[in-house]
């Protein structure tokens, strides 16, 4: 399937079974795979889709959806070691999606001996869709961007320790992010931010933003600055603009992370 036809697949399933339960969801359609962590049947059916129709294409390959993975966790191990991969989030942002929050979005990853070569976000309710191939750009809704210079000081976003109470050092004070991968990294792509910070490292989440953001001149790291990439294994992400803008945000977030490490 070339890049175009993991796309149309993506806004195929959207329209079938994403966008027709968006604010329409019953309280029968939504369950917590553990507190604060909401799944529903959209999810369920539209990864279900989109995996099936993967592996007709590349039967070969292993295919890491979320709620695949959520019922059997050996999953990763198959993922990080395959020489083609893909990653799944049917509906990325799913508390948004269940509190009626367009910011959600619709992600999958292509891996190849562990290197991200493409990467698809679907943002249904905004019509917005983010594409890349390593080597070869980001595009949204087909054409070519570039991300802005970087503020001074850099402007960050995160999705959880601001509520800890936690600052950077020598950084403007975090702030709440938009509590969706699949928008985080547009936003920081299009420079409404220069950094994001993570607790968690999962491939369905980082991988498609990922790519995005370095084909953009941007990188993200472990919190100890070390490599993100398919195979990782480390806890803590930061994602920034730039190198220059990582190597400021790994240290001046190093006090801000939980006592106890967070996947």
């Amino acid at each position: 399937m070339d890049t175009d036809e993991v796309l149309e697949l993506l806004k195929r399933v959207a329209a079938e079974v994403i966008t027709p339960r968006f604010r329409a969801l019953m309280d029968t359609q939504i369950k917590e795979k553990r507190p604060g962590d909401l799944v529903t049947v959209a999810d369920h059916e539209a990864e279900e889709l989109i995996t099936q129709a993967l592996l007709q294409a590349y039967p070969d390959a292993v295919v890491l959806g979320e709620e695949a993975h959520s019922a059997d966790p050996s999953m990763m191990g198959r993922f990080r070691y395959a020489d083609h991969a893909f990653t799944v989030d049917p509906v990325d942002g799913t508390k948004n999606f269940v509190n009626g929050s367009p910011d959600h979005a619709v992600m999958v990853s292509e891996v190849r001996m562990g290197t991200t070569q493409r990467a698809w976000i679907w943002q249904p309710e905004h019509q917005t869709s983010w594409t890349a191939e390593l080597g070869a750009g980001v595009r949204r809704n087909g054409v070519l961007v570039n991300r802005p210079a970087t503020a001074e000081p850099p402007v960050g976003a995160t999705s959880i320790w601001s509520r800890r109470g936690r600052i950077p050092e020598g950084l403007p004070a975090l702030i709440g992010s938009w509590i969706c991968c699949g928008v985080d990294y547009p936003h920081l792509i299009e420079g409404d931010c220069d950094y994001l910070v993570y607790g968690h490292t999962n491939p369905w989440d980082h991988l498609p933003g990922s790519l995005l953001l370095h084909e953009v001149g941007g990188v993200s790291a472990h919190r100890d600055g070390t490599p993100y990439d398919a195979r990782s294994t480390g806890r803590g992400l930061i994602a920034a603009a730039d190198p220059q803008t990582l190597a400021r945000a790994v240290t001046a977030c190093e006090r801000i992370w939980p006592d106890r490490p967070v996947d």
